[in-house]
């Protein structure tokens, strides 16, 4: 039975004339937010990414879908160099870079883990017909107690997209199509997670939240993606080479993280804003040495350019 390729379809069809819901655009992931460059819903998790519906109807197909042109400002040519007599090259500037030493990368504290079990179904809990698997990767559904049965193959790390690269922090493979990562397999065997565990209200389950910063000679701005932080019970300090961060949100989530800064800041002079999709910090440098990382336990001695990142 042929199943169909088009973007959030996947069922398998036998009359080629049936209505396919499906999204005829490629998938967009921008600044923490993910959607569909086909319809408007934008959502800051995977999973909720995955759950966004279909918004287009048409047929079903089983060619895959050709990869769509690249959005963005084309980029200049770069100017041909200009020779000197003397046999000497010149790109653009005669101006010579300024060599910056690299700064020796700072020993990171040993934390102890401690990992947290394993999430299984609570057998009080009934599971409906065709449920499918909440792990990530696994694409099983529920057909009764025999499912229980069959290996669950899945990741049980976070989806990890950075600079086109695709892939999930609990193993090594990287892809750069959207399609390639979906069909990345799981790295882990374990039962299936049908319903889960219930969960207590006054539980609390502390998240991870993606963050970003770009810098000036003056300030270095953070920006944290978080949704629906509770304005009047957000916490944040700065110290003089410290930033401690607690971010509750709705759901019993919560985000807490104390960053060891690169640089120092002047604490009296640092701001923040609470908007519905991100917390943006604006901390500002003691002095105008740049920032090559925001944490001084991930220096590398690399040198980069101050600025906010040209968006393309």
């Amino acid at each position: 039975m042929p199943k169909c390729l088009n973007k959030g379809c996947g069922k398998e069809f036998t009359d080629s004339n049936e209505d396919c819901i499906h999204h005829p655009g490629p998938p967009i992931f921008h600044e923490g937010q993910k959607g569909w460059q086909c319809c408007k819903p934008r959502v800051l998790t995977f999973d909720e990414f995955l759950a966004i519906p279909p918004c287009t109807t048409g047929k079903h197909s089983t060619e895959a879908p050709k990869p769509a042109a690249p959005i963005g400002k084309p980029v200049p040519e770069v100017a041909a160099p200009t020779v000197a007599k003397d046999g000497t090259e010149t790109y653009r500037t005669s101006t010579p870079l300024t060599q910056v030493a690299a700064t020796a990368p700072v020993a990171k504290p040993q934390v102890q883990q401690v990992e947290k079990p394993v999430e299984q179904d609570d057998p009080s809990i009934p599971v409906l017909p065709k449920a499918p698997c909440k792990r990530r990767a696994c694409k099983a559904v529920y057909e009764g107690p025999e499912s229980y049965d069959t290996p669950c193959v899945h990741h049980p790390g976070m989806p990890i997209f950075h600079e086109g690269s695709k892939g999930y922090s609990c193993c090594k493979r990287k892809v750069l199509e959207f399609e390639e990562f979906l069909k990345i397999e799981g790295c882990k065997t374990d039962r299936h997670l049908f319903v889960g565990a219930p969960k207590s209200k006054e539980e609390e389950e502390l998240v991870h939240c993606k963050n970003d910063f770009y810098q000036t000679y003056s300030d270095v701005i953070v920006s944290i993606f978080a949704k629906k932080v509770d304005k009047d019970k957000v916490k944040i300090e700065y110290r003089p080479r410290e930033l401690y961060v607690d971010l509750p949100m709705p759901d019993s989530k919560r985000y807490k993280i104390t960053f060891p800064l690169y640089g120092p800041i002047d604490p009296e002079k640092c701001t923040h804003t609470v908007m519905g999709t991100k917390v943006e910090l604006k901390l500002k440098k003691a002095d105008t040495t740049s920032w090559p990382t925001l944490r001084s336990d991930e220096a590398t001695g690399e040198i980069i350019q101050i600025g906010q990142p040209m968006k393309m």
